[in-house]
């Protein structure tokens, strides 16, 4: 009688071999990881060094210890002697302008770079006075304002020049030309220095009549030209004033104390 063949016995554990190889494999790829995220301490350090030293090449001195307050005019705190702070206070100005300009109220307001360096801002009288009048309009403060932050950073010497066109103009506060630009002029002159800080002996005001012309004054349209205040910004310093403080920038005797009248002055009012 033949004898029975046995049974295979099946093996139900052949899964821990596929699971003995996962693990393996999970082990490798987290030691393959760690070895790649492991950091040498010492490249490190060194690229770490040549990055500040690229980017601070002049070590910086330790800050003093002694408190300081920050006055009223700001932008004074910026050295005007560095190296390129000139060209980028000049740009801030460009782009200063341009984006006023982009305002109907200030389309027409021009700045010229000249070859000698200095900056010329022509300002048409109707963006700061009403015809005939030297009060300054509100809405006018906060280019002046804009002005007064550049020529601060500047460090120049600026020259404020009233012009009309040839109408003549008889009125007991004008009795000419004369009067009514040079009183512009100052106008634009005490609001920089009184609201917003640009110093007096950086400042001079001059009035030119009608004597300076753009263009010739036979239209509407030639006559509005010739009518401007223009913002001088000089390309030299200040230069010391004589120790009797007798002579203004100009050259031009001063009469101190000499007030003008309330009524010409712009209402101060806060710009934020």
């Amino acid at each position: 009688m033949a004898k029975k063949k046995h049974e295979e016995h099946e093996n139900h554990e052949r899964w821990l071999v596929s699971y003995a190889d996962f693990i393996t494999l999970l082990f490798a790829f987290f030691v393959v990881m760690y070895s790649v995220s492991a950091v040498n301490e010492g490249k490190f350090r060194t690229v770490s060094e040549s990055i500040k030293a690229a980017l601070h090449p002049i070590a910086s001195r330790e800050a003093s210890a002694l408190a300081f307050n920050v006055g009223q005019h700001r932008p004074a705190l910026i050295s005007p002697n560095l190296p390129g702070t000139k060209e980028v206070a000049i740009r801030r100005l460009r782009d200063f302008v341009k984006s006023m300009q982009s305002m109907s109220q200030f389309a027409l307001i021009h700045m010229l770079e000249r070859l000698d360096g200095s900056v010329v801002i022509t300002i048409p009288d109707q963006v700061l006075f009403n015809s005939g009048e030297a009060a300054l309009k509100p809405e006018a403060l906060p280019f002046l304002q804009g002005l007064a932050q550049a020529m601060l950073e500047l460090d120049r010497q600026v020259r404020v020049e009233g012009h009309t066109d040839n109408v003549p103009i008889h009125t007991a506060q004008f009795p000419s030309n004369w009067e009514l630009s040079a009183t512009r002029a100052v106008i634009v002159v005490r609001v920089l220095h009184e609201l917003y800080g640009v110093p007096g002996s950086h400042l001079a005001a001059l009035g030119y009549a009608d004597s300076r012309p753009l263009t010739a004054n036979l239209n509407p349209e030639q006559r509005a030209k010739n009518r401007r205040v223009e913002v001088i910004i000089l390309e030299d310093k200040m230069t010391a004033a004589p120790p009797d403080g007798s002579l203004n920038p100009e050259g031009a005797p001063e009469s101190p104390g000499e007030q003008l009248p309330a009524d010409l002055l712009p209402p101060v009012v806060p710009i934020h």
